[in-house]
């Protein structure tokens, strides 16, 4: 299949355009287990991909390398495929021969996991990874361990905070440069120590085995090669720390492995010091020597590294409570939901609203190093990737955001709320009424222009029959690029700011006249509509309630509250709905 050869770009590779291409890209996703219609519950949505990952309409996105996918595709076992299954073997042999001593037990799980083994050599279209955290969870349900490696993680991290508050480090990193530093203001001079403490600590935490006995002089040495090799490479992150002190980023750290933790939390202070918010994101569970979230609770070192950091518990945190604990604090930790390497169809709705929140990814290691650049595929944020390769050498990369992914940030969107509020206030103060109308925007797929349209007829239509009332219609207000969680965030500092008089909320009477009025029969499958379709309609429902209980004298029109809640929150970063049966899982 010539979509598939060597030479061609994975971002070629798109639904749509070949019915046996579209079943070849189901069958990967459905083998891998990452099939959103599928398994919702346990898959993201492909909006909230798009949180993450930068995809035109169409585009097909795979979480692994370009080789990899172009392998997996054909079911081509090439040799260094057969090698990356073969180092998942090895780890599950290596769980298997420490911390299983019943032969019985040990016989059955290995037996079971060759029987996959074998299926996938057969027919290789499983990431090694997937296949990776398959066996592996057959491994902790079979034993009953949930987490063999803790006691390896504290041993690492206690290691490591012995480095960190050695008198060796201690002179790394505050050892004055040689080198004359430019200097025209103190605060110039400030901001290059600053940064060059930010470049030690960020090659220093990439150190495989810091705390092995050699003249530190040698490391001194190699430490300033190192920075002085790589200063094209550092100068990205300069330029997006910004020489302006009112400048500060919000900054997703995404940490390799135990021990190198301790340093990451260095850098991390070091970050804050300098007046910039980091949330950073560990593992759901159990992954080998990769932090996890829960560790704090077990281990002493981290607990006290940890002191003063905020931990969110939510795994599938909103939008306005996200943004609120960003606000008030400096330092926030989150779990990505999973228990692998990064893979977006698998991480929390709370990860994928923080990635789509912050200005820069900072992704440590070479595992991230293959996820997120040797892929074709673009993010939606800038991401440094820093990391040290088999031969001991420091590398740092940027990806750039792509210049036609929007970014709404929090003060875009507010001021545009306030805009709308300060209309609203001078409408109040003219004697007008104020009214809301929520309609359905998106919730039927492909209807959103169609959707925009019909609300914009009807509330035409009210404000020729209705005198002295003001109303909003969100349709006015759609701009291209704003995705449900933008929309939300913005309508609901509207909705609550204590000026409504009345909220309407569509019925199907008013679908049915918009069309009349537009002279068209009600389309298929508009008939039956009204507001209690929309997932963000029902998000809605709860805020008006809410606002009526504060202001009682808020009148609420429309279908009966009650027909809302048979849904649950409105689909993440979507307009389409969420399915009825979906939401009665829960």
């Amino acid at each position: 299949m010539n979509k598939l050869s060597d030479s061609g770009s994975v971002l070629d590779i798109k639904y749509g355009q070949d019915a046996a291409l579209d079943a070849l890209l189901l069958h990967f996703m459905t083998e891998n287990n990452l099939e959103y219609t599928i398994d919702p519950l346990k898959n993201a949505s492909p909006e909230q991909i798009q949180f993450m990952v930068a995809l035109r309409e169409g585009t097909f996105y795979a979480p692994c390398s370009d080789w990899m996918f172009r392998k997996l595709l054909r079911a081509e076992l090439s040799p260094q495929l057969r090698d990356e299954y073969l180092l998942r073997w090895r780890m599950l042999i290596g769980l298997l021969n420490e911390f299983c001593p019943d032969p019985y037990l040990r016989r059955r799980i290995l037996t079971l996991c060759k029987h996959k083994f074998r299926m996938v050599l057969t027919s290789p279209i499983i990431i090694p990874s997937r296949l990776n955290k398959r066996m592996v969870t057959i491994f902790m349900s079979q034993s009953g361990l949930d987490d063999p490696y803790r006691d390896r993680r504290k041993a690492l991290n206690a290691k490591a905070a012995e480095v960190a508050e050695s008198p060796v480090f201690d002179r790394l990193l505050n050892l004055c440069p040689e080198q004359a530093l430019e200097c025209r203001r103190i605060s110039d001079l400030r901001r290059e120590l600053d940064f060059l403490e930010l470049q030690r600590l960020l090659v220093f935490s990439t150190l495989r085995r810091p705390f092995e006995p050699g003249p530190v002089a040698d490391l001194e040495g190699r430490m300033d090669a190192e920075i002085a090799a790589s200063q094209a490479d550092f100068e990205p992150l300069r330029r997006m720390l910004g020489d302006d002190p009112e400048h500060k980023l919000r900054i997703l750290y995404l940490p390799d492995r135990s021990g190198g933790l301790v340093f990451d939390l260095l850098v991390i202070k070091a970050l804050i010091r300098h007046g910039h918010r980091v949330i950073l994101a560990l593992k759901e569970g159990f992954y080998f020597d990769t932090p996890t979230f829960w560790d704090v609770e077990s281990d002493p070192v981290l607990a006290h590294l940890f002191n003063g950091a905020h931990f969110v518990f939510e795994d599938r945190m909103t939008k306005n409570e996200l943004l609120r604990v960003m606000r008030e604090n400096q330092f926030v930790v989150i779990s990505d939901g999973s228990r692998e390497r990064f893979n977006p169809y698998r991480l929390s709705v709370t990860f994928a609203r923080a990635w789509k929140e912050v200005d820069l990814v900072l992704a440590k290691g070479e595992r991230h190093y293959r996820r997120l650049v040797l892929t074709s595929h673009e993010f939606t944020r800038d991401i440094l990737s820093f990391f040290r390769d088999e031969q001991g050498h420091f590398h740092l990369h940027h990806k750039i955001r792509p210049s036609w992914v929007s970014k709404f940030g929090e003060d875009y969107i507010t001021a545009k709320a306030e805009t709308i509020i300060s209309r609203m206030r001078n409408a109040k103060a003219e004697g007008n009424a104020i009214m809301f109308y929520s309609g359905i925007v998106g919730s039927i797929p492909g209807q959103t222009k169609t959707a925009i349209q019909v609300m914009t007829t009807f509330v035409r239509y009210l404000r020729d029959r209705l005198e002295g009332v003001h109303i909003i219609n969100p349709g006015e207000h759609f701009e291209e690029g704003m995705d449900a969680d933008d929309l939300m965030f913005m309508w609901e500092k509207v909705q609550r700011s204590g000026l409504l008089t009345v909220w309407r909320f569509q019925s199907t009477h008013d679908i049915e006249k918009s069309f009349e009025l537009m002279g068209l029969k009600v389309p298929p499958v508009w008939a039956g509509k009204d507001a209690t379709y929309s997932t963000g309609c029902t998000k809605e429902m709860h805020i008006a309630l809410d606002v009526q209980r504060q202001h009682p004298e808020l009148q609420i029109i429309g279908p009966d509250p009650e027909k809302f809640f048979r849904r649950r929150e409105y689909g993440v970063g979507k307009f389409c709905d969420v399915a009825i049966d979906e939401c009665a899982r829960g």
